[in-house]
C-alpha cells in the first residue's frame, strides 16, 4: 500500500508546489502576461503536471521493480491494482468538473480553481497513459519491449498538450514599451 500512498503523495505535493509557484509569484505573473488567454494557460499547466507526474511515476515504478524500500505493488485480494485506475478516476472527476463548468472561466470561478483542475487533468492523463501498453496488450508489459507503446503515447499526448500552449504565445518576445514623444 506504500506504493499507492507515495504516488498520491507525489501527485498532491507536486500539485501544491506547482500551484504555489503559479499563484502570486513572478512566475505566475509572467505566465499570465505571456499566455493571456485562459485556455492556453490551462493547457500549459496541464502539460507541466503531465510531464512531471510521468517522470515521478516512472521513478516510483523503477523503485518498486528493483525492490527499493518502501515501495511495492498495490495488492487487493491478490489482485494487482495498476496506477492507471487512479488516473482514470482523476480524469473522470476533472471531466465532470469541467462539464459543470468548474474552473473553466465561463463564470466567476477563480484562476486558482482553473489551475487546480488543469493540474489534476495532467496528473490523471499521465497516470493513465503511462500504462497505455497495458490497455493495448491486456497484460502487464510495462518494462517489456511492448511497453514502448506507453512511452509513445505519452510523447504524442504530451506534445499535443505542449503545442497548444508552449507554441507561439510562450516563445514570443514581449513587446517593448517605447517612450513615445509627443510630436512638436
Amino acid at each position: 500500500m506504500a506504493y499507492t500512498w507515495f504516488i498520491l503523495l507525489l501527485a498532491i505535493t507536486g500539485s501544491v508546489v506547482l500551484l504555489l509557484l503559479l499563484h502570486g509569484t513572478s512566475l505566475g505573473k509572467a505566465l499570465h502576461e505571456r499566455i493571456p488567454d485562459r485556455p492556453r494557460r490551462r493547457l500549459f499547466v496541464a502539460s507541466l503536471s503531465f510531464f512531471l507526474t510521468f517522470a515521478g511515476v516512472r521513478g516510483v515504478v523503477y523503485g518498486v521493480v528493483h525492490k527499493i524500500p518502501p515501495f511495492h505493488f498495490i495488492q487487493m485480494g491478490g489482485r494487482h491494482i495498476h496506477h492507471l485506475v487512479f488516473g482514470i478516476i482523476l480524469l473522470l472527476l476533472v471531466g465532470y468538473g469541467w462539464l459543470c463548468e468548474i474552473g473553466n472561466g465561463s463564470d466567476s470561478s477563480s484562476i486558482f480553481v482553473g489551475r487546480l483542475m488543469s493540474i489534476l487533468y495532467g496528473v490523471g492523463a499521465a497516470l493513465t497513459l503511462d500504462e497505455f501498453a497495458l490497455w493495448l496488450n491486456l497484460r502487464d508489459v510495462y518494462w517489456a519491449r511492448e511497453g514502448r507503446a506507453s512511452i509513445d503515447a505519452v510523447i504524442l499526448f504530451g506534445a499535443l498538450l505542449a503545442a497548444g500552449s508552449w507554441g507561439a504565445p510562450l516563445l514570443q518576445r514581449k513587446p517593448r514599451k517605447l517612450n513615445a514623444k509627443k510630436p512638436d
